[in-house]
């Protein structure tokens, strides 16, 4: 009598950039263009919550409210920008907000997907900014003058000039929304597929593998999505944190009168 054999257990397939290219929910809408719309919801219920009974005495989130916003008015915009600070408040806040939820989707359950892992998302927010700041630059100086305060430093040999403008122009206009976008993008596209092969790894070795070690390291495998979670919600947090005070860096600098 023949016996037929057990077929082994199919290779584990590690997570990848597919594995953020997400199907249409409906029509040509997708999950993140979705959160995109989720959380400007979500922040304006916030914000509207907060001050729905404002008062001398803050009740719990009036105060949770108010000191959001001090954060970001006290620790970004005033060491920042400088005595033009408060009319970038209101824009400020909105954006770290909007960035601190988007990040944070990517650990909350049933959403599990930070926005800013599809680079279109940062891509553009950082194009957002850049045109913002250089629209104040050469609002302020106008076009000649701005170009000098951002591309001729002062004070220096006119023969380190000639070395230094190309420098500073590649760096100051041209790769600042690069840069600003591509640290969102990699620290959010780096932090979810870590969280993604551990899960998943963990996953597999549990009801998968025929390997009994591998069984048996499965819920370490757990255990480490769970460290990981933690240690992304403080880079999420963080990122969010760094975009806002880079943009408010680079609001101020177009604004003053020198370089």
């Amino acid at each position: 009598m023949t016996t037929m054999a057990t077929a082994p257990a199919p290779g584990f397939e590690p997570p990848g950039v597919a594995d953020f290219n997400l199907p249409p929910v409906f029509g040509e809408i997708t999950k993140p263009v979705l959160l995109l719309v989720f959380s400007a919801i979500i922040i304006f219920a916030a914000f509207r919550f907060t001050v729905r009974k404002p008062a001398l005495v803050p009740s719990k989130s009036q105060f949770l409210g108010e000191s959001f916003h001090g954060i970001v008015r006290n620790s970004i915009a005033r060491d920042m920008i400088g005595a033009e600070y408060l009319k970038f408040v209101p824009f400020l806040t909105a954006l770290f907000a909007f960035l601190l939820v988007n990040n944070l989707f990517g650990i909350i359950p049933l959403i599990q997907f930070p926005t800013f892992s599809h680079p279109g998302v940062p891509y553009a927010l950082a194009g957002l900014v850049w045109l913002l700041y250089n629209y104040l630059g050469i609002k302020r100086h106008g076009f000649a003058g701005y170009m000098r305060i951002s591309t001729w430093p002062p004070d220096v040999p006119w023969w380190v000039r000639i070395i230094l403008t190309p420098i500073e122009f590649i760096s100051n206009i041209l790769l600042r929304p690069v840069t600003l976008s591509l640290r969102l993008f990699g620290n959010m596209f780096a932090g979810h597929l870590l969280l993604l092969l551990f899960i998943l790894g963990g996953q597999y070795m549990l009801f998968t593998a025929d390997s009994i070690t591998l069984k048996v390291m499965a819920p370490f495998a757990f255990a480490m999505g769970i460290v990981f979670t933690f240690f992304e919600a403080f880079v999420q947090v963080v990122q969010a944190y760094i975009f806002v005070m880079l943009t408010a860096s680079y609001i101020g600098t177009s604004l003053v009168d020198h370089h």
